[in-house]
């Protein structure tokens, strides 16, 4: 367990931080309120000892501020026991309403301290695996259970954000829609096991080609979803128009260089991906005109032959 001792006198914080060692604990102190805010957000402990009276700032504003922090994280809650001489009903009232959880004597026996310390530990452990199992329901909430893209529920949130964001700064907001060609006829010939093996692989590429997109800079807030059965999506915000369509390319081309056989998909062979794009230089207007524009896009690849990259025309993007 990591604790934060928050003590401006060094003698008491050296005490204190020596026997809290000695239970094995791991002790980071921090000289007054101020202090103490910043080494929370940096050092994420399990438990806070909170000083009351400080200078630059006491106990009671740095609590505030902590739990200010922590409600824009997820699943955040520290224990914070205040350290004191005083267990007033004053204190006690003031130090709850600051968001406290109990008082701790400075001259606290040593038995008395090892059991808090190990109810506290306890409490550490059971936050940890909880955080651990709210994150899995969020990846399992968000994510496809197929391919680990994201689904389409958490594509539209983000994209509903990453639109509205474009608009307010008005920046540029460029979408991908992909279809594994005759995909049909692949589940009819191979079976539905191989069929997902096959969409799995898909996505596999699709999510590559975007990553490499996002580290090489072209595209940082650019991410891939599954959009449903064979359909695909890739989202390409604030990203200019040559790399929308060299996303699409570098996607096209990975997806045929798999190698997928496919032998009812005419003239290729293989397993082969139409991509329809669209792409707007200074958004505004609702969201879903962009998914038509991009869907039109993605009907022209196809009956264009397949294997092939659409941009929609100026005037439908």
């Amino acid at each position: 367990m990591k604790i934060l001792l928050v003590e401006d006198t060094r003698t008491v914080a050296m005490v204190m931080s020596a026997r809290l060692t000695s239970f094995g604990f791991d002790v980071v102190v921090a000289e007054n309120g101020k202090i103490a805010v910043d080494k929370f957000t940096q050092e994420a402990p399990d438990l806070v000892l909170m000083d009351i009276e400080m200078p630059v700032m006491n106990g009671f504003e740095a609590t505030n501020r902590i739990r200010a922090f922590e409600a824009t994280q997820k699943w955040a809650w520290t224990p914070i026991l205040f350290l004191t001489a005083s267990d007033t009903a004053q204190n006690l009232v003031t130090a709850i309403e600051a968001g406290g959880d109990d008082f701790l004597a400075k001259a606290i026996p040593e038995q008395v301290l090892h059991a808090k310390m190990k109810a506290m530990s306890r409490i550490a452990q059971l936050r940890q695996r909880l955080s651990i199992a709210n994150r899995r329901l969020e990846e399992q909430a968000n994510q496809d259970g197929l391919t680990g893209l994201c689904n389409r529920r958490s594509m539209d949130m983000r994209v509903d954000i990453g639109w509205s964001d474009a608009e307010s700064r008005g920046r540029s907001f460029g979408l991908l829609m992909l279809d594994v060609d005759n995909f049909k006829k692949y589940n009819d010939h191979y079976g539905h096991l191989a069929g997902d093996d096959c969409l799995r692989a898909v996505a596999k590429a699709i999510d590559q080609s975007v990553q490499d997109a996002v580290a090489g800079g072209f595209a940082a807030d650019a991410f891939s979803a599954r959009y449903g059965g064979e359909e695909f999506a890739v989202v390409i915000p604030n990203a200019t128009a040559a790399a929308v369509e060299g996303i699409a390319l570098s996607i096209v081309d990975a997806i045929h260089k798999l190698g997928i056989a496919h032998e009812n998909n005419a003239t290729w062979g293989v397993v082969t991906i139409s991509v329809g794009g669209a792409y707007i230089q200074r958004v505004s207007g609702p969201v879903n005109e962009v998914f038509r524009a991009a869907d039109a896009a993605l009907y022209r690849a196809k009956e264009a032959g397949r294997n092939r990259f659409e941009l929609a025309t100026p005037a439908a993007a």
